[in-house]
């Protein structure tokens, strides 16, 4: 039996943040600490619009150079384009790698590689493993024994709870609390300012976070993303991305916290298509179902 697992992330991208006022330019930028990414190597974070709402979400690493932001890579174009605007006439240098230099997860038994130009812990979740970032072909050569491929690195991460951007929710429509990543440590609440930090701050200190990813289980399949999760013929939530096994389906779901407890209390079933679902907080969860009358 092999003592880990990894995947060449192929579906991510990395952004090169670099030059003198690098540091400044993102901490006033995004939702991560910069200074806490200085000390520790890694956060999870997200670009926000002026309302808020999730725009770009990623990993930012300390590179010797500056920074690295691993990103979805179906969008990082666009998120090169919105980081250059908002540069306007700040020393940073901004560059989209090319794809021969990616990002590798490794779960399992840590490993050491000697073509692996940075390696991590991820910083949303211990459990989710390693990140290792360097060129693609001499760290899969290394590890070509225990490659188990794209699909089982997300069957992982939705094992565990961990929602991503684009996998589990489409850009400028939720919240960073919508999808914990408040939670995944990827958010400060106490450096100051940064586009959209009011309404996060507001939504923390009133503590109005009512709709939360969590993990849900069905014995049967489950539909595919974006189906509507269901109680009484009414929707409470969306389903993200989902795996399913022998054993039955795991997915991750958008969900309103206070109608599941509504549902519960009424006896109502949990639908998701046509499957019956379980839903279940994340082992991980700082939060917790609202007590029971707690809904609209």
């Amino acid at each position: 039996m092999p003592t880990h697992f990894f995947a060449h992330l192929s579906d991510r991208a990395l952004i090169r943040v670099g030059g003198p006022e690098a540091q400044h330019f993102l901490q006033n930028l995004v939702t991560s600490d910069i200074d806490t990414v200085d000390k520790t190597g890694a956060s999870a974070g997200a670009l926000l619009t002026p309302q808020g709402k999730i725009l770009f979400d990623f990993l930012i690493y300390k590179a010797e150079d500056g920074y690295l932001l691993d990103t979805p890579a179906a969008t990082a174009p666009d998120f090169l384009k919105r980081l250059t605007f908002y540069r306007l006439r700040a020393k940073v240098d901004l560059e989209l790698l090319d794809a021969g230099t990616g990002v590798l997860a490794v779960w399992g038994e840590p490993v050491e590689t000697a073509t692996a130009e940075l390696r991590v812990t991820d910083p949303r979740l211990e459990a989710l493993g390693q990140r290792l970032v360097g060129p693609v072909t001499e760290m899969t050569s290394e590890l070509d024994d225990s490659d188990a491929g794209l699909a089982a690195y997300h069957t992982h991460r939705i094992g565990l709870g961990v929602p991503e951007g684009l996998q589990d929710y489409d850009y400028s429509e939720i919240f960073p609390h919508d999808a914990d990543l408040d939670q995944l440590g990827g958010v400060s609440f106490s450096k100051g300012c940064y586009v959209g930090q009011e309404v996060v701050s507001r939504v923390q200190h009133r503590g109005t976070a009512r709709k939360r990813f969590v993990q849900i289980e069905s014995s049967g399949p489950l539909p595919g993303k974006g189906s509507d999760v269901k109680a009484g013929g009414k929707t409470i939530g969306t389903l993200g991305s989902s795996t399913t096994s022998e054993a039955g389906s795991t997915g991750l779901a958008l969900m309103r916290l206070d109608k599941v407890v509504q549902a519960k209390d009424n006896g109502s079933l949990l639908e998701c298509g046509d499957a019956e679902i379980l839903v279940k907080l994340p082992e991980w969860a700082g939060f917790s179902l609202p007590e029971p009358g707690a809904a609209d």
